[in-house]
């Protein structure tokens, strides 16, 4: 039996070198990135890194050995080598001057399809789904790009029409389920047959191109190519799963790049925003807000757990409720709110919504309407206003959606400082620190004790008649020690004619004491014994236990040195990096704790400052006006 040699085992065969299988698959670096990306094999991190490197201590790429293998038999590895040759003869054609012979390579450019590695990554639709993620991102960032030296006109086109389909998708079902504004961008999040999907959408800002490369473009690009394959297939399901047209007809004015609109920015964004604004057609007649059947309680009723199923039927009912949140409501947005995030909203549960005609197309109703019930703003003031309707800031939308009700509007109009505006994608249950604001939506009892905005007046007269309360106790006590003196001054003087009470009548009290002390001596020792029993018997007063802090604080460090001496010493590691976790968790909540009391007390001192103003300034106008009242 022949003896083993080193490396030739183990995790030494398991893994491969970024140069190796470059080797092994005659691919250049760029193209074996490329192929990397497009099926999904990233590097991999080694147990132990110098066994997977055969001794060598430096630091290298290395690869799965099976990944490798697996690429060796894919296709596109043909075309890839298929590009070389198409350059290699191009180029030659184009230095001897032939023209006719390069004009026939043109046509004939080897293309790489990838319909095979979409069916290949994701075998069902569920696990399409699930991945959609990270797709739906940088395709709707990529959608808001112009032409770029590695990013083609062609693609980012691609990238703006497939978005605005998924979204015509999340329109028609009323899948929307939360949103949340943030530094980033909106954040949404649609639930697609069980699903949960969550993207971003970017902040609408006029491109800016970067002087240096700090992001690869190339890179990003060759992920984009995957995922507008992969999104045209699953939009292509989603459309035929609610029988819907697809691919949708827009009409002819709508995503027709021409040069107008690839000059100007502003026309070119306003024309994605109309197409959302535009009903689709259907393959049936069955109409848009037709809510989904209920669940069937009969059969869920089989099963024993009978809380599981109506927390279900709860939800069900709730999300029925959401789906048509804002039907029956007409919404206007002005020109200076961002259209984009709020057509989407406010179309996903059954609103309308319109704009200035003059300004933007696709406009469906003037500022005129009579039937508008709310018009979005976002300025201090309007110069004409209608009674009609409730003028609103746009964060009253994203959290009507978030506390799945209509709230009511007088925290949301025009000028008024706005209420926290809370991310609904963290857990409510959590270890962390958690705003006052968030308790009271989970709480609402909580709400009068946080909400101290309307209170403030009440607090007021409680702190004036504290002050009150305080003077007439401090007169009491005056006027107790001066009787107090007065009848000290009375019994050592005498009565008012001069003779000393206390003097007259010694000796008789010297007798009552007498026969008093002869009184006690002759109870029994029954009674003695009662009067103990009954002093058991007795309920008192209980007297305050106080805990000692340093105590308490020495014993949680005796317990924990003592933890800590259990942990085995593989563990110690382990144990050290949990403590840390939680230590700097515990200084975070106490950092939050702290700014939000710096906070709480700044807006106190703020409104006491202003209330004192305006008394000044009351006080100020009352004297001015009985001034003139006397002249």
């Amino acid at each position: 039996m022949r003896r083993p040699k080193k490396y030739e085992a183990g995790e030494a065969t398991q893994y491969i070198s970024r140069r190796a299988a470059l080797r092994k698959l005659q691919l250049s670096l760029n193209d074996f990135r490329r192929l990397c990306i497009l099926k999904g094999v990233y590097p991999r991190e080694p147990k132990h890194r110098r066994r997977a490197q055969k001794g060598s201590s430096e630091i290298k790429i290395l690869y799965h050995t099976k990944d490798i293998r697996f690429l060796l038999h894919e296709p596109i590895v043909w075309t890839l080598r298929d590009y070389k040759i198409f350059a290699k003869k191009s180029g030659r054609d184009r230095a001897i001057k032939d023209f006719r012979n390069l004009k026939r390579r043109l046509a004939l450019f080897p293309e790489i399809k990838l319909d095979h590695i979409v069916k290949e990554r994701y075998p069902t639709f569920i696990d399409a789904l699930k991945d959609l993620d990270d797709c739906l991102t940088l395709l709707f960032l990529f959608s808001t790009f112009p032409s770029l030296h590695l990013i083609p006109r062609e693609q980012s086109n691609l990238c703006r029409r497939l978005t605005i389909e998924f979204l015509h998708y999340v329109i028609a079902s009323k899948s929307l389920r939360k949103v949340f504004i943030s530094i980033k961008g909106y954040y949404f999040q649609a639930e697609i047959k069980g699903q949960k999907v969550t993207w971003i959408v970017p902040h609408y800002y006029p491109f800016k191109p970067q002087s240096r490369q700090e992001v690869d473009f190339k890179v990003m690009s060759i992920f984009v190519e995957f995922y507008t394959i992969m999104l045209g297939f699953t939009n292509y399901r989603l459309y035929h799963g609610l029988n819907m047209a697809y691919p949708p007809q827009f009409p002819s004015s709508m995503l027709q790049d021409n040069e107008d609109t690839l000059k100007d920015e502003t026309s070119f964004v306003s024309e994605r925003i109309a197409a959302l604004n535009f009903e689709l057609l259907r393959t049936d007649k069955v109409q848009e807000d037709e809510e989904e059947p209920d669940i069937d309680m009969e059969l869920l009723e089989q099963d024993g757990d009978s809380k599981r199923i109506i927390k279900m039927k709860q939800e069900a009912q709730e999300i029925a409720r959401l789906r048509n949140l804002f039907k029956g409501l007409k919404f206007f947005i002005n020109r200076e709110v961002p259209r984009e995030p709020l057509v989407i909203i406010i179309r996903s549960f059954g609103g309308k919504v319109s704009w200035d005609s003059s300004v933007f197309s696709g406009s469906t109703y003037d500022e005129s309407d009579e039937t508008i019930t709310h018009q979005i703003v976002d300025r201090p003031s309007l110069s004409t206003q209608y009674i009609s309707r409730d003028y609103i800031q746009p964060q009253w939308v994203f959290d009507c959606v978030n506390q799945r009700q209509l709230l009511p509007t007088n925290k949301y109009f025009l000028g008024e400082e706005l209420p926290p505006h809370l991310s609904p994608f963290v857990d409510a249950k959590r270890d962390t620190y958690v705003p006052p604001e968030e308790k009271a939506l989970h709480d609402p009892s909580l709400i009068e004790t946080h909400a101290q905005s309307d209170d403030e007046s009440e607090e007021e007269e409680a702190a004036q008649n504290e002050d009150d309360t305080v003077d007439q106790e401090l007169l009491d006590a005056q006027l107790q020690r001066a009787y107090q003196q007065e009848t000290a001054e009375y019994k050592k003087y005498g009565g008012p004619d001069g003779v000393n009470e206390d003097e007259e009548d010694a000796d008789d009290d010297f007798d009552g004491e007498q026969e008093s002390d002869e009184e006690e001596e002759e109870l029994d020792e029954k009674t003695k014994r009662l009067q103990e029993e009954k002093k058991k018997m007795s309920v008192q007063s209980g007297k305050v236990h106080k805990v000692n802090k340093r105590q308490l604080h020495k014993a949680e460090v005796d317990e924990h040195r003592l933890q800590a001496r259990m942990v085995k010493p593989r563990h110690r590691n382990l144990f050290r990096k949990l403590i840390r976790e939680k230590q700097s968790k515990e200084k975070e909540e106490w950092l939050l704790r702290k700014k939000r009391r710096n906070i709480d007390k700044d807006t106190k001192e703020a409104k006491k400052s202003a209330k004192r103003e305006a008394k000044k300034a009351a006080a100020a106008a009352a004297a001015a006006a009985s001034q003139l009242g006397a002249k």
